[in-house]
């Protein structure tokens, strides 16, 4: 998942990425075996910097990703950044206002780890749109 979002991004040394979800799955806290943390914390690594929201697991995600600064809502996590990425498949994250995205965001990017919305649809509404086994 990390060379695809690198892949998305053009490379990941000094991007800024979004991720929306830190739990390892919708409505919990629980980040224990979260995919999201361990993407986030190897993008970190290999140097980009990373913003998040998740609607129930901040706290706990702030106790272990350390480098990540944490939004108060996805929009606010996507601002300036040069891709979203969709980690946890909330249902607060299949309603997103896109056309307030796009303009948070610096570049249309989306990448879809839960598969969430529908490719077509995405490029449609005039976004870069890259999910999982699609």
């Amino acid at each position: 998942m990390v060379e695809k979002i690198g892949t998305a991004v053009g490379g990941l040394k000094g991007k800024r990425l979004s991720f929306l979800g830190l739990s390892f799955k919708p409505n919990t806290s629980d980040i224990r075996e979260s995919p999201a943390v361990r993407i986030i914390s190897e993008v970190l690594r290999q140097g980009a910097q990373a913003r998040a929201y998740d609607p129930a697991a901040m706290d706990e995600a702030r106790q272990v990703l350390r480098g990540v600064e944490f939004a108060e809502d996805a929009y606010a996590a996507a601002a300036g950044c040069d891709a979203l990425v969709i980690a946890t498949e909330w249902n607060q994250f299949r309603n997103l206002d896109w056309d307030r995205m796009k303009k948070a965001l610096k570049a249309p990017v989306v990448v879809d780890l839960r598969n969430v919305y529908d490719p077509g649809h995405m490029r449609e509404l005039g976004l870069r749109y890259c999910g999982v086994g699609r």
